[in-house]
């Protein structure tokens, strides 16, 4: 056979070409979590959902109240590496406007 009619990725079977499939394994996801404080606005966590977060108004507000009353809330759910991202444009903003609203990561 020629050496432009193999083919490294798949297999000769009875003449024809098989491709072995190869299973790709999802990255793990983390959610972002947003923590309950005496200081932080709620105004200022609805900020932070619709601009980092990109979240509807009545999802925003949603939120804000599980944050509110449950103590925490969770954000966003993400890779790791936007996560992170996320993470610390939430932390630069709440320090830039003197709020020390905690937002963390935890595995999905």
């Amino acid at each position: 056979m020629p050496d432009w009619e193999q083919d490294n990725d798949g297999e000769h079977e009875d003449g024809l070409l098989t491709e072995r499939k190869q299973k790709v394994k999802k990255p793990p996801l983390f959610k972002v979590l947003l923590h309950n404080d005496d200081y932080t606005t709620m105004e200022f966590v609805v900020f932070v959902l619709k601009s980092v977060f990109h979240k509807p108004e009545t999802e925003a507000v949603r939120i804000m109240l599980d944050v509110h009353q449950q103590g925490i809330g969770v954000a966003g759910v993400y890779t790791y590496e936007i996560a992170e991202a996320k993470v610390n444009k939430v932390t630069q903003l709440a320090q830039a406007n003197e709020f020390p609203l905690l937002c963390s990561i935890e595995q999905d």
